[in-house]
C-alpha cells in the first residue's frame, strides 16, 4: 500500500521525470547530418532562415520559425515538418526545388521524430569560429566582495553582478552536511555526525569537515571508484571478460585513488602503462570481424582522446568529423602510437590504401618519434598528455570534476570540449589552480566545496538550452547514482552484501600505516590431532570465541583472512565468507552483536593436493556506548572442533570436544602483501570508518542497471538525468530491492530502538539528515502500527526511501 503512494511521489517529486522508451536508434552524424544538408541547408542553414526557420542547431530547430513550431520530439505524426517533405501539394512541399526526399529518407526523418531528436552533443551546423585555447591562462581574480575570498566566489560573484543576478542563498549546516557527504564520499552522515557538527562553534568549521571527509581515504576511493570506472570501461563482470578480451585494472585504480596519486602521474600510467594498468589502452577484443573504427588501435585513439581531452573522435575514425574539426588521418595518426604494426587507413570501413603514421592531436607542444617502438612511443605520448603547456588536459579533468560535483559543466556536455565554457576565467583558474598543486585532484575538490558557491541552494534541473543561452544561477538538483541510492540503504538497514567482487585490499597498505598500527590477531589452527603439523588438504575445523558485552557496541568492525578459505557466524548468522586465500576481507559487525553473550564462530577449510600450511587471522575493533573500546583477536584464548555446523551455522549436536586453538608460528607460507594489507586495514578501522561493502566494489545487477550503471564496454561520462519507466518499476516492484529491504528491516528491528518515535527521528535524521515535522511523526507513527516489528518498519523503509527528497542530491 505504501509502495505505491510513495513511488507515485518520486515519479512527480521535484527533479524527477517520467521519460518514455525510446525509439528505433538513429544514426545522427552519418543519417541526419548529411540529409539536412543536402535538402534543407539552401534555405535554413547558416543566416538562412527561411520562414524564420533554423537547422543550425536542435534548440534552433525545435524553437521553430514564424509559423510555429514544426517539431514535436517523440510525436511524428504531429510534426509539420514530416507532413511537409511527403505531402504531394508542389505549394507546401520541402524542399521547394529538387526532388522529394525517398521512402527510405521520409523513414529515417520519422523514425528520428519518434526517437525525440537525438543530436550530437555541442553539435551545430554553422560552426562557430570559436577555437579553444591550447596552453594554461592564469587569469586576474576579480576583488573579494564582502569576505568571499575563496577564488571560485570572486570569479562567479563578479559573474553574477555583471548580469545583475542575486547570489544564491546558502545552505543550512544540516543541507549542507547532507550534499558534502555524499558528494565527496558518496554515503550519509549519521544522527551523531549531525550532531557533532551542528555543536561545532568553530568559524571555519565546514572546511575542517570537507578537509575530514576527504582525509578518509578509503571511503572517498571506494565513492570516487565509480566516478572513475565508468570513464576507464572498467567493471567486474561483462563484455570480454569471460573471452579473455578484456582485462581489468581494479587493482591499481583502487590503489592509486586511496594514495590519491597526482593526476599527471594516474595519467601517465595509463597510457604508458604496466601490466596491472594496461587494460584500459588495451580496451576490448570484440569477437569475430569488427569494424575498421573498433579495431583496439583506433579504440585506444578514442578512448584517450574524450577521458583526457573531451574530444570525440569516433566521428573523424570513420571520416572526416561532421561534427568538429578532426580529421579522419588525425584519428588513425593517434592510433598508430598505439599499434605495433601499419595501420592502413579506413575510410567508411573501406580501405584507402593510405597508411598512417604514428602522430599526436597537438603536434605545437612536440610529436611522438615515429621510428620508436610501440611502448617508447607510448611514453612519449603520455609526456605530451601531460605537458605543462597542454591546458586541454588540465581544462577537461577540472570541468568533469566541476559537473560532478555542481550538476552541469563549465563547457558542457563534458565530451565537447571545443564549446565555448559560460565562464572561461572560472575554468582557466580551476585548471592552473590543479597544475599548481601538483596535480592534487583532491585539492581541486576542496576548493570548489569550500566556496560559498558549492555551499548554496540548489536551483531546479530544466532542461538543457545551447551553451550561448545557459546562464548559471547555482549548483543543480541532481539524482543519487545507482551505487550512492544502494550505498545509503545498506548504510541504514546493513542489507548490502558481505564480500566485495572486486579483488582488492581494502585499506591502506602502506609500510607507513603497517609500521603505526600494532596488530594483536595471532594466526592460528589446530590439527586433527591437536598439534600444529600440516594439515590435510581439504581437512575443516570449526573455531570460536565467545565474548559478553553489557550493550550492544556501537561501532564494531573485523579484519578478517585465512588459508584457505573461511565461513563467519556470528550468533548462529552467516556474516561473511571467502576462499581466495591472498584476499583481506573488512567486515562490520555490529548489527550482529547483542548485549550479553555472543558467539562468533569460523569454520575454515584448508586446500590444495595435500598437506599443506594453513591459518586464521581475525581481528576486531569495538566501542561501546560508555566510550570505551575493546579488542577481539585471535590466539590461544580461541576453542576449536572437528565438529562442523551446517549451512546456517547449527550443529546437529553440540560438540564436546571443545580445545584451545594454536598460533600458527612458522608463517613464512604468508606474503608480505597479506601481511601488509591486514596492517593497513586495521589503521583504517582504527580511524573509525565504516567499512561495509560498497555498491562500486560489486558486480552490475539488474537493479543497478535500471538506475542508471552502465555495462562500461563504452567510456561514460555521464549518467541520464531522467527516471526511465524501468526504473519506477524496479523502485516499485523490483525483487532485488524488495528483498534488500525486507532483510534491512530486520535488522534495524533488531536493533530495539527505546521508542517508536525514537525509531522515527533517527530513519529520517539518517536518511534525511533532519528530523521528521509532527505531521510526518504521525504518519509514520500510523506505519509502525503502535508496536515497531519488521513488518512495519519494511513499509516505513519504503516510504522514506521513495522520497524524492531521499533520491536526490539538493
Amino acid at each position: 500500500m505504501h509502495r505505491f503512494f510513495f513511488i507515485n511521489a518520486v515519479i512527480g517529486g521535484v527533479g524527477l521525470t517520467l521519460s518514455a522508451d525510446a525509439a528505433d536508434k538513429v544514426d545522427f552524424a552519418h543519417q541526419i547530418v548529411p540529409l539536412i544538408r543536402q535538402h534543407c541547408g539552401k534555405c535554413h542553414l547558416g543566416d538562412k532562415l527561411k520562414g524564420g526557420l533554423s537547422f543550425n542547431t536542435r534548440e534552433d530547430l525545435l524553437r521553430g520559425g514564424e509559423n510555429g513550431k514544426v517539431v514535436i520530439p517523440g510525436d511524428s505524426a504531429k510534426s509539420r515538418f514530416l507532413q511537409l517533405i511527403v505531402t504531394k501539394d508542389e505549394d507546401d512541399r520541402m524542399p521547394p526545388k529538387g526532388d522529394p526526399l525517398s521512402e527510405k529518407e521520409v523513414n529515417l526523418v520519422k523514425a528520428w521524430i519518434e526517437a525525440g531528436i537525438p543530436w550530437e552533443p555541442g553539435f551545430a551546423f554553422d560552426k562557430p569560429a570559436y577555437e579553444p585555447p591550447l596552453k594554461p591562462r592564469r587569469p586576474a581574480l576579480p576583488a573579494a566582495v564582502a569576505g568571499r575570498t575563496n577564488a571560485v566566489d570572486r570569479i562567479i560573484d563578479h559573474y553574477l553582478a555583471n548580469r545583475k543576478l542575486a547570489l544564491p542563498a546558502p545552505l543550512t549546516d544540516e543541507a549542507f552536511t547532507r550534499r558534502v557527504y555524499l558528494d565527496l564520499i558518496g554515503i550519509l552522515p549519521t544522527p551523531d555526525e549531525l550532531d557533532n557538527f551542528a555543536r561545532d562553534t568553530r568559524p571555519d568549521k565546514r572546511g575542517l569537515l570537507i578537509g575530514n571527509l576527504l582525509g578518509r581515504d578509503v571511503t572517498y576511493a571506494e565513492h570516487w571508484l565509480t566516478f572513475w570506472n565508468d570513464l576507464l570501461r572498467n567493471d567486474y563482470s561483462g563484455t570480454g571478460f569471460i573471452t579473455g578480451g578484456r582485462k581489468q585494472i581494479t587493482e591499481w585504480l583502487y590503489r592509486s585513488l586511496v594514495d590519491n596519486k597526482p593526476f599527471d602521474q594516474f595519467t601517465r600510467e595509463l597510457i604508458a602503462p604496466a601490466p596491472e594498468a594496461e587494460g584500459f589502452i588495451k580496451g576490448i577484443q570484440w569477437r569475430g570481424n569488427v569494424n575498421a573504427s573498433q579495431t583496439l588501435e583506433i579504440q585506444f585513439a578514442q578512448n584517450i582522446s574524450q577521458v583526457f581531452l573531451g574530444i570525440n573522435l569516433k566521428c573523424a575514425s570513420c571520416h572526416d568529423s561532421f561534427i568538429d574539426r578532426w580529421k579522419l588521418d588525425e584519428a588513425y595518426n593517434l592510433a598508430a602510437i598505439f599499434g605495433a604494426n601499419k595501420i592502413e587507413i579506413h575510410r567508411c570501413d573501406k580501405p584507402t590504401g593510405r597508411f598512417a603514421q604514428p602522430g599526436w592531436l597537438f603536434p605545437e607542444l612536440g610529436n611522438v618519434d615515429p621510428k620508436t617502438p610501440p611502448a617508447e612511443r607510448l611514453k612519449q605520448l603520455a609526456s605530451l598528455m601531460t605537458h605543462p603547456e597542454n591546458g586541454r588536459f588540465t581544462r577537461t579533468i577540472v570541468n568533469r570534476i566541476w559537473h560532478r560535483m555542481m550538476g552541469r559543466g563549465i563547457i558542457h556536455p563534458v565530451d565537447a570540449m571545443q564549446m565555448e565554457p559560460w565562464n572561461a576565467d572560472l575554468i582557466d583558474y580551476l585548471a592552473v589552480h590543479l597544475a599548481e598543486n601538483k596535480f592534487d585532484l583532491k585539492a581541486t575538490i576542496s576548493l570548489i566545496a569550500t566556496s560559498r558557491t558549492y555551499q548554496s541552494q540548489a536551483v531546479p534541473q530544466k532542461s538543457e538550452p545551447d551553451a550561448e543561452r545557459f546562464v548559471f544561477r547555482g549548483p543543480t538538483t541532481r539524482r543519487m547514482t545507482a551505487e550512492q541510492f544502494l550505498d545509503c540503504i545498506w548504510q541504514i538497514t546493513d542489507s548490502g552484501p558481505s564480500v566485495p567482487d572486486a579483488s582488492v585490499f581494502r585499506g591502506k597498505t602502506s609500510a607507513e600505516a603497517g609500521r603505526e598500527t600494532p596488530v594483536s590477531g595471532k594466526w592460528i589452527w589446530s590439527t586433527a590431532d591437536g598439534s600444529e603439523s600440516v594439515p590435510k588438504a581439504g581437512e575443516r575445523i570449526t573455531l570460536r570465541k565467545i565474548v559478553k558485552f553489557d550493550a550492544r557496541p556501537t561501532l564494531a568492525t573485523a579484519v578478517i583472512t585465512a588459508d584457505n578459505e573461511y565461513t563467519v557466524y556470528i550468533n548462529g548468522r552467516k556474516i561473511a565468507a571467502d576462499d581466495f586465500w591472498p584476499t583481506v576481507e573488512v567486515i562490520p559487525l555490529e548489527g550482529a552483536l547483542n548485549a550479553g553473550n555472543n558467539t562468533i564462530m569460523v569454520v575454515t577449510r584448508n586446500a590444495g593436493e595435500g598437506p599443506n600450511a594453513a591459518a586464521l587471522f581475525f581481528e576486531a575493533r569495538l566501542k561501546h556506548p560508555n566510550g570505551t573500546e575493546t579488542v577481539i583477536a585471535s590466539d590461544e584464548t580461541w576453542q576449536w572442533s572437528k565438529s562442523i555446523p551446517d549451512a546456517r551455522g547449527r550443529f546437529k549436536a553440540a560438540p564436546k570436544d571443545w580445545k584451545p586453538a594454536v598460533p600458527v608460528t612458522n608463517q613464512s607460507f604468508l606474503p608480505g602483501k597479506v601481511r601488509r594489507a591486514i596492517m593497513g586495514s586495521l589503521a583504517q578501522i582504527d580511524s573509525a570508518e565504516n567499512h561495509f561493502v560498497r555498491a562500486s566494489l560489486v558486480k552490475l545487477d539488474f537493479l543497478m542497471r535500471s538506475l542508471g550503471r552502465p555495462m562500461r564496454d563504452q567510456v561514460v561520462t555521464t549518467r541520464p538525468d531522467e527516471l526511465t519507466t524501468l526504473q519506477a518499476i524496479d523502485l516499485q516492484n523490483g525483487q532485488i530491492l524488495s528483498d534488500m529491504i525486507e532483510r534491512g528491516a530486520k535488522n534495524v528491528a533488531a536493533k530495539k530502538h527505546a521508542t517508536p518515535e525514537k525509531l522515527v527521528d533517527w530513519l529520517y535524521r539518517h536518511a534525511l539528515s533532519r528530523a521528521p515535522s509532527s505531521a510526518e511523526t504521525t504518519i509514520a507513527l500510523e506505519i509502525l502500527n503502535e508496536t515497531p516489528g519488521a513488518k512495519g518498519i519494511e513499509d516505513l523503509l519504503w516510504a522514506v526511501f521513495m522520497l524524492p527528497e531521499f533520491q536526490l542530491i539538493r
